[in-house]
């Protein structure tokens, strides 16, 4: 990246956040008027040009203004922009949308991906976290069926997960007592991940009548699909797309077609923000991104921590966006749904 000098610096912030606003190529009069630089219009269109050559802007057809390159984009969050705090208003609207009855991490996302994009007009979009190191805090057995139990895995953190397991006869309930009193007391405590790589020896050398072993057989034989928890049906959350449908970048049939088919490949999305292993914010910027579908689009994302469970919300929108106003929002609301998993109940 180029060494910029204060002029160069100032003349690009200014045409950044004046594309931002008007979605107008951005000219030398233009950027005259709408800020103090101290330097003549001819000055401002000879520091434009030079901006260009060195691929910071770009003429947009025949238009006399320029547009921000994705390189602009990289240099304004990495040097350039003074981060916007939300306002109280906003502050006090997501806390209260996230704390009125939505205790399951689930819900918690959806609705958090919902009000985060409408307060960013962009699209909301968050991964549910892994299970790898969720924490197991008992198990409970109930029969279901002559040939079928409901497994209870209860984790730190409020969590619950269900899964059916398949017997070939009627237990009693003395055995599934216990078989559930074997596993409690060898695996509780354990992540899930510690519980598949090590279940076998830990039950290894567990006694008890024929129709305990029996079960617990089943246990010891189908660990990796009994413990490995999968966060649904899909892993990716979204809000709306109708806060992006308005927008000029996507007027065109041709520009929407395009973003519904994005949004439909949720795996695409759900990979994009998997990526995303280092704490704190994130923003990938048009061509930053590994998918070529994603080189029109900005991702802002910021991890979130409750317990043993790492999750990522963020918003997704065109290259041009306020990212001030977004980077803050996005970090302020992964702060506050971490906060909220946390205070729930161990």
């Amino acid at each position: 990246m180029d060494q910029l000098t204060q002029r160069e610096r100032h003349v690009l912030e200014a045409v950044i956040q004046t594309f931002v606003e008007t979605a107008e190529p951005a000219g030398s009069r233009t950027i005259a008027k709408r800020y103090d630089l101290g330097v003549s219009a001819a000055t401002i269109r000879n520091t434009m040009s030079d901006l260009e050559e060195r691929g910071y802007l770009y003429h947009p057809h025949t238009s006399a203004g320029r547009i921000p390159t994705d390189l602009a984009y990289r240099v304004y969050v990495d040097a350039l922009m003074s981060p916007t705090a939300p306002t109280m208003v906003e502050q006090i609207r997501l806390r209260q949308e996230l704390t009125a009855q939505h205790t399951a991490i689930e819900e918690l996302l959806a609705k958090a991906a919902e009000v985060l994009g409408l307060l960013t007009s962009e699209l909301g979009i968050a991964v549910k976290p892994s299970f790898e190191n969720a924490v197991l805090e008992r198990l409970e057995l109930i029969e279901a069926a002559s040939d079928r139990l409901l497994m209870v895995l209860v984790l730190q953190g409020g969590l619950a997960r269900t899964i059916f397991v398949e017997v070939q006869n009627r237990l009693p309930r003395e055995a599934l007592a216990d078989v559930a009193s074997v596993i409690n007391e060898r695996l509780s405590g354990l992540s899930l991940k510690e519980i598949r790589s090590s279940l076998r020896d830990r039950l290894r050398d567990a006694t008890g009548p024929a129709r305990t072993r029996e079960l617990l057989n089943i246990f010891i034989e189908e660990s990796d699909h009994i413990f490995d928890i999968k966060a649904g049906d899909t892993e990716l959350v979204m809000g709306s797309t109708r806060m992006l449908t308005g927008q000029p970048e996507f007027s065109s049939n041709e520009q929407m077609r395009k973003l519904l088919e994005i949004t439909e490949q949720r795996d695409v999305l759900a990979d994009a923000l998997r990526a995303r292993k280092e704490p704190g914010i994130s923003v990938t910027i048009g061509a930053e991104n590994f998918d070529p579908q994603l080189s029109s689009f900005t991702i802002v994302t910021s991890t979130f921590q409750s317990h043993a469970f790492r999750g990522t919300i963020g918003v997704m929108g065109p290259t041009r966006m306020p990212y001030d106003k977004v980077v803050t929002m996005v970090e302020h609301t992964s702060r506050l749904v971490g906060d909220l998993l946390l205070q729930q109940p161990k």
